[in-house]
């Protein structure tokens, strides 16, 4: 290779050929689902079926959550302006940090801190409370616990299932139930939220922090697009956004098909 070139694992473009990590995109396309598609980009392998349904699972887990999440609000804003979609969504994108989706980069790092000590020895519960005490000690709140609506996500209930079904749930998800099943003998019950789900089952999966929040903001897309249009068509331009004023009047509960 020359000097001046650069090279890419990820994907190579021929003329009528497209790869991504060594597949043909066209013959991927109607036989992987876009969770697999997902993991095969970024592990560069083909998940099992298993896997790939899991991660499915997990888009699907943060698609949307209403109108209040700080995101979907400056989604709104930016739409009642008359922006563009691509800028409504990426105001969306942009207020995803710490404090708003950002609990799943946080999240995995603590759980990353008690797997470690799983492998040195401790059990889940050992490793739950030291890890607990280090955040004490420095003041920082739990991350990917507790809730202001849910008292039992329902979200992450369902997700460690699947991830149990899988045979995908190992050290780090081990170690978030610990850490449930302390605070609730401490008597201070908090649920594993979504982000601590999601968070605890990616760090199985062998999936890098960093790429942590990217999860949310590309499940979290496709809710941004419908409050963006949402807001287009059924509000007026710059309006003065309520939250707390926002009622549902979409179709009413409505079971999924017997499988």
């Amino acid at each position: 290779m020359a000097d001046n070139q650069w090279s890419t694992a990820i994907t190579s473009i021929k003329p009528n050929e497209i790869r991504v990590r060594g597949f043909r995109l066209d013959e991927l396309m109607g036989r992987i689902s876009f969770g697999e598609a997902v993991y095969l980009i970024l592990r560069g392998e083909l998940p099992g079926a298993a896997v790939g349904g899991l991660m499915e699972a997990m888009l699907v887990a943060s698609i949307d959550h209403g109108v209040t999440p700080p995101s979907t609000l400056a989604v709104r804003n930016a739409a009642s302006t008359g922006a563009a979609l691509n800028a409504c969504i990426a105001s969306g994108s942009l207020a995803v940090n710490r404090h708003h989706g950002g609990a799943v980069e946080d999240c995995m790092h603590l759980l990353a801190r008690g797997a470690a000590r799983v492998a040195g020895g401790e059990s889940p519960a050992v490793a739950a409370r030291a890890v607990m005490a280090e955040e004490k000690a420095a003041g920082r709140r739990l991350p990917g616990l507790g809730h202001r609506v849910h008292t039992d996500d329902p979200r992450s209930r369902r997700l460690l299932t699947l991830a149990k079904g899988a045979r995908a749930a190992g050290t780090h998800v081990a170690v978030a139930e610990a850490i449930v099943a302390e605070l609730v003998a401490g008597g201070k019950a908090l649920p594993l939220n979504v982000d601590g789900a999601i968070a605890a089952v990616l760090a199985d999966l062998g999936f890098h922090p960093d790429l942590a929040n990217g999860f949310f903001i590309l499940a979290r897309t496709a809710g941004w697009m419908a409050q963006a249009i949402e807001e287009r068509v059924r509000e007026k331009p710059m309006r003065r956004i309520d939250q707390g004023a926002a009622g549902y009047d979409g179709p009413a509960p409505r079971e999924l098909p017997a499988e």
